[in-house]
């Protein structure tokens, strides 16, 4: 999963909401230097990704940018994921709730820049100023994902044709997400109740 998904899956505490939004840009054991919570939110990061990548239904969206992108795939679904979770009203029941979401989690973060590594501090502000998390749901918002992740991605190709992909495959696409996503919702309030159980 991507920004959105992450920042979505950490139920609105901050402490989880950093870790899961940095641990890209953590890696391995570099992951004991933060405070235990956001270690958690690192923790809940990778288990989510575990679960998503080995999902068979992830297999099949995967499958439509395979060919093109080998192992980029992945990462191109968890951006389609994105799009279509700004977009499920059964999350966000209309565009207002998505930006109030994304508004609170930038405000949410932002305070903990300090601790923040320093590929994604740079990031920070550009999500934020950009608002990445609100622009997903819209295909201009992945198109500029797209072309993001060719940039820092050494050898992606040409990201256009993802985007046809995308737009030609559509349909098939929401349809994994929505088989898809319930289970990895479930799925991350356990792991976290697991990592840090919530209170009542």
């Amino acid at each position: 999963m991507n920004y959105l998904a992450h920042a979505y899956l950490s139920f609105g505490i901050p402490e989880i909401a950093v870790g899961n939004l940095i641990s890209d840009f953590v890696k391995g054991k570099k992951k004991l230097d933060y405070p235990k919570a956001i270690q958690n939110g690192i923790s809940l990061h990778r288990a989510i990704d575990a679960f998503t990548d080995g999902h068979a239904v992830t297999r099949q969206a995967k499958s439509f940018f395979r060919a093109a992108y080998g192992l980029y795939a992945g990462a191109l679904t968890d951006v389609v994921y994105d799009h279509f979770l700004a977009n499920d009203p059964g999350e966000f029941p209309d565009p207002a709730s998505l930006e109030t979401f994304a508004a609170r989690t930038y405000d949410l973060v932002g305070p903990r820049q300090p601790l923040f590594p320093e590929r994604f501090a740079r990031l920070f502000p550009y999500m934020r100023s950009q608002n990445w998390l609100y622009n997903y749901r819209f295909r201009e918002g992945i198109f500029n994902s797209f072309h993001g992740l060719a940039r820092r991605a050494a050898y992606m190709p040409d990201p256009l044709p993802a985007f046809r992909t995308f737009e030609t495959q559509y349909e098939k696409l929401r349809t994994c997400y929505h088989h898809f996503f319930p289970a990895l919702k479930n799925f991350a309030f356990t792991e976290l109740q697991r990592l840090s159980p919530l209170p009542g």
